[in-house]
C-alpha cells in the first residue's frame, strides 16, 4: 500500500443513492513518506471516497489517501482511494447487522445481511433447502461489468407487454463497494433495474448477501426478479494465464444456479476489435470459465453475426457446446440482434452512461455489446415463456 496526505479541493460529482454516494473529489497531495516516488507533494490527482464509510469530505479538509492503483496507472481503480478524514471523526453508523465484509482489514464494514439472524427477511430465506430455489427464473450470468447496461437494455427491448423486472447481483471479482459503478447507479435511477444485491465480500447494494446463493435468492425472492444478472463488479483482473483471471467465477456462478433451480444463461465475452489473440470473437475467459468451470448446463447465448466474426464465433460455440471434459452439455441458443445496435444506441442516451468496454466504445467494438444484449433478450423471452421465438 502506499500511502499520501492531501487536501479536498472540491468536489467533482457523485452518484448514487443518498447515504451511499460515491464521492469524486479533486485534492492536491500534501505529504508524501521519505523516498517516495511518482506522486509527491503538490501533485493534484481525482480521488474516490464512499460516503457509507467516511462520510463527505469537504473543501479544504485533510485526508489520507491510498495511491497504489493511481501509482500504477491502472484504468478502472486509477484513483486515490480516501481511506480516512484527518480533521472529522465521521458519526457511528447503525448498530443494526452483523456481517462484515472485507474482512480483517483495517477499512473492513459492517453491514446488515438479508440472510443474517433477526433480519426482515431471514424467515424467507431459511426455509428448507428443499422448498427455496429460484423457480425457473433466467440469471444472465456475463465476466464483464461493462456488459451489465447491454444485458439490461436487450432484455427490456425483448418480448412482451412490459419489460422483466430485472435485478443486478453483484459479485466479488473486481470493485467491491457497489458505490463504484457509475452505470448501476445510473440504471437504477431511471428504473432500469429494480435493486442491487452485493455478494461475498462486495457491499452496498440494497441488500447483502453471505453468498452467491443467497444473493440470488434474495433477488428472487425478497426483490422479486424475474430475470437476474449476476456479473462482478467494475474492475477485471487477469494475468495472462489460463486459469487466472477473476472472471473464472463465471462458471461457480452457473453451479450456484443450478444448484439452485434457476435457468443459468451464459453471456459470452466477444470482441472484434481486442488486440490480444486471446480475446477475439470468443474470449478464452468465457470458454475457460463456461467449458471448464461450469458443471452445470447453461443456456449458451451465441448472437448471430455476420461474415468473418460469425464464422469464428461459430466454431468456438460449436466446440464450447460440444461433448464436456466435465459435467453436462451447454444448450446453444442461437439469438438474432436485428435492431439491437439501435436499441444499445438508445439505452445509451437513456440512461446516460456511455457503452465502453476496455475503453472501446460501441462504434469500435459493437460486437461486445451486442453478444451481451442477446442474452438480455433470450432471458427476457424465458421469463415471458416466449422462449421458442427467439432461439433455434
Amino acid at each position: 500500500m502506499m500511502w499520501r496526505d492531501g487536501e479536498v479541493l472540491a468536489l467533482r460529482r457523485s452518484w448514487g443513492e443518498a447515504g451511499r454516494r460515491c464521492l469524486e473529489l479533486d485534492v492536491k497531495i500534501t505529504a508524501a513518506p521519505a523516498g517516495a516516488r511518482g506522486l509527491l507533494a503538490g501533485r493534484a490527482c481525482r480521488a474516490v471516497a464512499y460516503e457509507q464509510l467516511c462520510g463527505r469530505p469537504r473543501p479544504g479538509e485533510r485526508v489520507r489517501l491510498e495511491v497504489s492503483a493511481l501509482d500504477r496507472g491502472l484504468g478502472t481503480g486509477g484513483h486515490a482511494m480516501v481511506a480516512a478524514r484527518l480533521d472529522v471523526l465521521p458519526a457511528d453508523p447503525p448498530a443494526d447487522g452483523h456481517l462484515v465484509k472485507v474482512r480483517y482489514m483495517p477499512d473492513q464494514v459492517m453491514v446488515a445481511g438479508a440472510d443474517e439472524q433477526g433480519a426482515a427477511h431471514h424467515g424467507v430465506l431459511s426455509l428448507p433447502i428443499d422448498g427455496l430455489g429460484l423457480d425457473g427464473a433466467p440469471v444472465v450470468v456475463a465476466d464483464l461489468h461493462s456488459s451489465l447496461p447491454a444485458i439490461v437494455a436487450g432484455a427490456r427491448a425483448g418480448v412482451g407487454d412490459r419489460p422483466p423486472r430485472i435485478v443486478y447481483v453483484m459479485t466479488d471479482g473486481g470493485a467491491l463497494p457497489l458505490a463504484y459503478s457509475r452505470t448501476a447507479a445510473a440504471l437504477r435511477r431511471v428504473g432500469w433495474i429494480a435493486g442491487t444485491v452485493t455478494a461475498g465480500q462486495a457491499w452496498g447494494g440494497d441488500l447483502e448477501a453471505v453468498s452467491i446463493h443467497n444473493a440470488l435468492l434474495a433477488a428472487r425472492r425478497v426483490l422479486g426478479a424475474e430475470v437476474v444478472v449476476a456479473i462482478q463488479g467494475p474492475g477485471n483482473l487477469g494475468t495472462d494465464t489460463p486459469w487466472g483471471f477473476s472472471g473464472v467465477a463465471c462458471g461457480d456462478a452457473v453451479n450456484a444456479v443450478a444448484a439452485l433451480g434457476g435457468r443459468p444463461v451464459a453471456c459470452l465475452r466477444i470482441s472484434q476489435a481486442d488486440a490480444r489473440e486471446r480475446h477475439r470473437g470468443v474470449s478464452h475467459h468465457s470458454l475457460t470459465a463456461y467449458g471448464r468451470v461450469a458443471l452445470a448446463a447453461a443456456d449458451v447465448v451465441v448472437p448471430e453475426l455476420a461474415g468473418a466474426l460469425g464464422e469464428r464465433v461459430d466454431a468456438q460455440a460449436r466446440w464450447l457446446c460440444g461433448p464436456r471434459v466435465v459435467g453436462a452439455r451447454h444448450r446453444r441458443v442461437d439469438v438474432g440482434v436485428e435492431g439491437l445496435r439501435e436499441v444499445l444506441a438508445g439505452a445509451e442516451r437513456a440512461v446516460g452512461v456511455r457503452l465502453s468496454t476496455m475503453g472501446r466504445g460501441l462504434e469500435e467494438d459493437e460486437a461486445a455489446f451486442v453478444a451481451a444484449a442477446a442474452a438480455g433478450r433470450y432471458a427476457a423471452a424465458v421469463a415471458a415463456g416466449e422462449v421458442s421465438s427467439v432461439g433455434r
